[in-house]
């Protein structure tokens, strides 16, 4: 990404950020089946800061740009978790079409919602999201079966919604929402890969379009969506299929406790911007 008054030694650092993010934001994908937003968020909304991006657009910069990055990730991941069968295809096919019209809804609110309550969004279900995870409890399971219609596909909706709102994979949600129906945390996780796939497109390009045209975009902007922040995607795709690895060797307590400590980080920088 460049931008004038930016000196050459200062983008070199940032690229090296960046491809360091995009790493980290690979491997949780794969560990954890998220897209990598909740790494990629708060360092892009940093990065645009930096860069000169007003306020008032650049949380928004920052999800469509996260969404462009995560997009390839989230299907390298699918992809690993199918071929080591941890994936119910048929929940995707069922929560996928009520997941679409959630995002396409989320779309239409970010493009007129301001830069301070996205950032509650995430300060909000991040917090009740890390508490259940922290508390592990097994204990916790509101059926051994997914709820029927049209139970599920609302909470597709909901799920596809604040997603598209925090510029994440719908992992955060969608994990909790099947273990809580009897599905074991790690074929959750994988299938989450699979409802992250169907965010992560209408996502990319609804902010795309929600954004052309819009006053004050940093350079090599298409949309909401810059292209100069891209550069992280190859190499979270080609981070992954560790993080993959390593989730199929990892207790169940070991993974609910990274996915809380993965968030609570992500919310309490959030906070720490709204309150500073």
């Amino acid at each position: 990404m460049t931008v004038s008054g930016i000196s050459t030694q200062y983008l070199i650092e940032l690229l090296a950020f960046l491809a360091t993010a995009g790493a980290l934001a690979g491997f949780l994908s794969g560990l954890l089946g998220i897209g990598g937003g909740g790494v990629l968020v708060p360092v892009l909304y940093e990065v645009f800061g930096a860069a000169g991006v007003s306020e008032d657009i650049r949380m928004h910069v920052t999800l469509g740009t996260t969404l462009g990055v995560i997009a390839p990730t989230v299907f390298r991941s699918f992809s690993a978790f199918r071929a080591r069968g941890t994936v119910d295809i048929d929940v995707v096919k069922r929560m996928g079409p009520w997941i679409f019209l959630g995002v396409v809804a989320g779309i239409v609110i970010a493009s007129y919602a301001s830069s301070e309550f996205l950032r509650w969004i995430w300060v909000f279900f991040g917090t009740a999201l890390a508490l259940k995870m922290f508390l592990g409890r097994d204990d916790w399971k509101i059926s051994s079966v997914l709820p029927r219609p049209p139970w599920l596909e609302m909470a597709a909706f909901v799920i596809g919604l604040i997603s598209t709102l925090m510029g994440i994979g719908g992992a955060t949600f969608t994990v909790p929402l099947l273990t809580l129906h009897g599905m074991t945390l790690l074929r959750a996780v994988g299938t989450a890969t699979g409802i992250g796939a169907v965010i992560a497109i209408p996502g990319l390009a609804g902010y795309i379009i929600s954004g052309w045209g819009e006053h004050g975009l940093p350079p090599l902007s298409v949309g909401y969506v810059n292209l100069g922040a891209l550069v992280v995607a190859p190499i979270a795709v080609l981070a992954a299929p560790y993080g993959v690895k390593l989730a199929h060797v990892l207790s169940k307590r070991t993974l609910e406790l990274a996915f809380a400590v993965f968030i609570t980080t992500v919310v309490a920088r959030f906070l720490w911007t709204l309150l500073a």
